[in-house]
């Protein structure tokens, strides 16, 4: 294939190699970036979109996801200026640009006066991770979650997604497509929960990508009536074991600076911050 004049062009399986090469540079920051191109051998039809590559003396330098999500990989300011070039030359067609703090403002930089306002844009992201034993006592009641718990569960991921991004998952018809990807959780084993004597959720989370290195943990979520209770603390805290034993030997996520709480809690399970992540929003 060829390349444009700043070195860039769309990677494929042949490219499979020197990509998880170069994502595996920072193996926990890029999970999610190895994630998808492990499971989609970087074909465009399985990646529902592409991913970018950056070449310099025939070296794969940086890359980028540009499928719902654009996502810069070892990128240096340089490369986001690259790929934002690109960029414009297709126009707009993601909805969140998000990754390390400093590339994504470069990239943005460089669309900015072409994409329009975002919805929101979230620049200090503190990206947490913990690779050793949780340092506060787990609640023994989190547990994978199964299909007979999508009653209870279902619900409480719709209202943690309308709560942390503002808009209901369902919004515009995306009811049927959320509710089959919190079903494809739950049956990867990728869904934790604790739920009281009645039957009702105080807790959850997911893993939503997963490598032998790093699994990265999203959508964690206390019902406001449990909150203030050291629910999410201990919740998080069974969440950490359960992955660390089962799935990979770091656990990792990002969290919005101004959730003091959410920031408080991984604070006290053994989080600690990695770098800064940044998130734009239409």
């Amino acid at each position: 294939m060829l390349t444009t004049r700043h070195g860039v062009r769309p990677l494929g399986a042949a490219d499979l190699d020197a990509f998880l090469a170069l994502a595996r540079r920072e193996p926990v920051v890029n999970v999610f970036a190895d994630y998808r191109a492990t499971t989609t051998n970087l074909e465009p039809r399985w990646l529902g979109g592409e991913m970018w590559g950056r070449f310099v003396g025939g070296e794969l330098a940086a890359a980028c996801h540009v499928g719902a999500n654009l996502v810069p990989i070892c990128a240096t300011l340089d490369d986001a200026a690259a790929f934002a070039e690109r960029a414009l030359a297709r126009g707009r067609t993601v909805s969140t640009i998000v990754g390390p703090q400093e590339p994504v403002q470069a990239f943005w930089n460089g669309v900015a006066s072409t994409w329009g306002p975002p919805r929101e844009a979230r620049w200090e992201q503190p990206h947490l991770e913990i690779s050793t034993a949780p340092v506060v006592p787990i609640d023994p009641y989190v547990r994978r979650t199964t299909k007979s718990d999508m009653d209870e569960l279902y619900p409480a991921c719709v209202a943690m997604y309308t709560e942390e991004v503002g808009v209901s998952p369902e919004w515009g018809g995306g009811a049927e497509l959320y509710r089959a990807r919190v079903a494809q959780l739950v049956s990867r084993g990728w869904s934790y929960a604790r739920f009281d004597d009645s039957g009702r959720l105080v807790f959850k989370a997911e893993v939503a990508c997963a490598t032998p290195y790093a699994a990265q943990v999203q959508g964690v979520f206390v019902p406001p009536e449990f909150r203030g209770r050291g629910v999410a603390t201990a919740g998080m805290a069974s969440v950490v074991q359960l992955v660390r034993r089962e799935i990979a030997p770091v656990v990792s996520l990002y969290v919005n600076e101004w959730n003091t709480s959410a920031r408080a809690v991984y604070e006290k399970v053994g989080f600690r911050e990695t770098a800064r992540f940044a998130t734009i929003m239409f």
